[in-house]
């Protein structure tokens, strides 16, 4: 009944997360500027993969929107031409949004690879958009998230653009990092409405309000790791990636509050297991939480005492939003055992 729904909606949440992980891959390596422009890569859809495709050459058709680096700027073809033996500077415009002019192969290849897999994840939500409208009369839920979803990769591929024009300003980065979480909230209440399943038995009152409790506890933990990253950020731009000893020599205080926090968050989740145990309910979601909040202490604990170990800063971003998604879903169930979700 729901299986198109159900396959589209699984292959939007892997490749979301597929993004996540590579825009988060894009920042560890530094790669966020590899495509000067956007959405093409140089003004083109494949990107050059040698800094020679970036310069001016005699002789040589020119499409409109071609970038070229030259005298460490960017310019940009004004039309479709082909040049001739000397350079016409007016035949070229200066890119205006930044002053960035570098090229490195590997980096405009991490950040095509991003791009491309969020191109992808916007073609999937599309799909699965066009599965639900069916279903906007008997279950309107479905149709709603669907719709959210699909206007929120949009607006994730705007901030995307903004990002890139802004030369990696770290609030906006943020904001792309939340938007993210938003899609995989809107694509999590499509899976759980539009799968036919039941719990083996209900939560208490009690549980549910400590479930609830630790998943605010985690909103607030990723609150407060943007805050540190966008710290961290700043202190590349100081020290470069060469220097990650010093990234946090000198840590703001929300670094130790999100230290400091995530101590409530191991005790919690960890009496919120002793309590499902009890109460003989499944445990396969708090087994779950509870592995995941031991590779998140343990990337944060390499981070800081063995100055950011290649991949722990990723994958402790990844680790963080996998958190929010099993305990979101298990949410999602039980109140889909509780109430009735066709709204």
């Amino acid at each position: 009944m729901y299986k198109n729904l159900q396959r589209w909606t699984r292959i939007s949440l892997i490749l979301v997360y597929l993004v996540i992980a590579a825009g988060a891959t894009v920042r560890m390596t530094g790669s966020g500027m590899g495509c000067p422009d956007w959405p093409k890569c140089f003004g083109y859809y494949i990107p050059p993969t040698q800094v020679e495709q970036l310069a001016w050459k005699p002789n040589t058709t020119f499409r409109k929107g071609n970038v070229i680096i030259d005298k460490e700027r960017l310019l940009v073809a004004s039309k479709t031409f082909t040049s001739s033996e000397g350079f016409d500077a007016s035949l070229w415009e200066p890119y205006t949004k930044h002053d960035y002019a570098l090229f490195n192969a590997t980096h405009t290849w991490i950040e095509f690879i991003n791009r491309l897999l969020g191109a992808l994840s916007g073609l999937s939500i599309l799909i699965l958009f066009g599965f639900s409208i069916k279903w906007w009369r008997k279950k309107p839920i479905i149709f709603i998230f669907a719709l959210l979803s699909l206007l929120g990769i949009l607006f994730q591929a705007w901030l995307g653009k903004t990002v890139v024009d802004s030369n990696l300003l770290p609030i906006k980065i943020s904001l792309h990092m939340l938007m993210a979480l938003l899609l995989v909230g809107f694509l999590l209440v499509v899976r759980v409405a539009s799968k036919s399943f039941g719990l083996s038995k209900l939560p208490s009152r009690e549980i549910r309000m400590l479930l609830y409790g630790t998943f605010a506890l985690t909103l607030v933990q990723i609150a407060l790791g943007i805050q540190v990253r966008e710290f961290v950020d700043l202190q590349v731009e100081r020290w470069g990636y060469d220097l990650p000893q010093f990234w946090l020599a000198t840590p703001e205080l929300n670094f130790y509050l999100h230290r400091s926090l995530s101590l409530l968050v191991i005790s919690s989740n960890v009496v919120l297991y002793f309590w499902v145990v009890k109460a003989q309910i499944e445990r396969i979601f708090i087994q779950r939480i509870l592995w995941l909040i031991g590779g998140e202490v343990a990337l944060g604990i390499a981070m800081y005492y063995f100055d950011f170990p290649f991949a722990t800063q990723p994958l402790h971003l990844v680790l963080a939003t996998l958190l929010f998604g099993v305990q979101l879903y298990w949410i999602l169930r039980i109140n889909l055992h509780r109430y009735d979700l066709s709204l």
